[in-house]
């Protein structure tokens, strides 16, 4: 178990309160729940009729295409990259 401090803070994401602990300071924390919560309200206002959980699976699934896909880029860029090489 890491000795780092852990940050509780209670955020709101789509009208739910949610207590989240985590070691990253309360205004990260914060700021991620707020991304998470107008990512859904985006799928919802374009999907009305969605219940919570599927909104919420939607959300999760767009999160991680967009983490892929950054994923990515950060790989190519990598590879184009010129390496420092010691001699």
């Amino acid at each position: 178990m890491s000795d780092k401090k852990k940050t509780k803070i209670t955020v709101d994401i789509y009208g739910q309160q949610y207590t989240i602990v985590g070691a990253e300071s309360s205004s990260h924390i914060r700021l991620v729940a707020s991304m998470v919560d107008d990512k859904m309200r985006e799928i919802s206002a374009k999907n009305p009729s969605l219940d919570s959980s599927k909104l919420a699976v939607l959300t999760a699934v767009n999160a991680i295409h967009d983490y892929i896909k950054v994923k990515d880029q950060l790989s190519q860029y990598e590879q184009l990259e010129p390496r420092d090489e010691k001699e």
